[in-house]
């Protein structure tokens, strides 16, 4: 169960957590969150995005934003294609970071490679798991990232994006091969790259 222990262990006051969502899907960007929370509140209800309800998480989202410093980040598909999915993604972590009202004093970073910051990090395995921080900060990027992928699903309908949030799912791979790519697929992917190569 995710606990205050790990920004505890870090010794000072702002401490932010970080984690992305959107490494897997085939379109769509990827989008990264920054949370310094108040340890004060006990966060009732915070866990990993990806054990909550669409829901709950909604509902949290909005706990966050009242009670805790919020920054968020996204990386282009352009910038997923040009960079790779590894370096887009620290892209995001960073930009997220910098768009904090203040600067943190150190940060937890979900998963095992850091991104450059300003401050001193911990690379935290699992660690939406383990920090509520990083559990937070899931929270509010896997929402943001929803909602953006809910409005390109109205512009570019027949995928599913507003349901399977751009993963390779049957029915994002059918329609696919069915309506081809758009300008919000991944082009370096290999399902994307193959529908290409296949269109020519």
């Amino acid at each position: 169960m995710a606990d205050f222990a790990l920004e505890a262990a870090c010794g000072c006051v702002r401490v932010c957590g970080v984690d992305e969502v959107g490494r897997g899907p085939w379109a769509g960007p990827v989008v990264a969150a920054a949370v310094i929370l108040d340890r004060d509140w006990d966060a009732d209800g915070v866990d990993d995005s990806k054990r909550l309800t669409a829901a709950a998480r909604t509902r949290l989202r909005r706990e966050i934003e009242a009670r805790a410093q919020v920054g968020t980040g996204q990386a282009s598909v352009y910038e997923i294609d040009r960079l790779n999915i590894l370096s887009a993604t620290l892209l995001a972590m960073r930009r997220a970071v910098a768009a904090l009202p203040c600067m943190p004093e150190c940060a937890l970073v979900d998963g095992n490679r850091l991104p450059d910051l300003p401050c001193p990090a911990q690379a935290v395995t699992r660690g939406d798991a383990r920090s509520l921080s990083i559990a937070a900060a899931s929270i509010v990027a896997k929402v943001e990232r929803d909602r953006l992928m809910a409005g390109l699903a109205a512009d570019f309908p027949g995928y599913g994006w507003e349901r399977n949030a751009g993963y390779g799912t049957p029915e994002h791979a059918a329609a696919l091969e069915r309506l081809g790519v758009t300008p919000h697929h991944r082009r370096s992917f290999a399902p994307v790259a193959r529908r290409l190569a296949g269109a020519r």
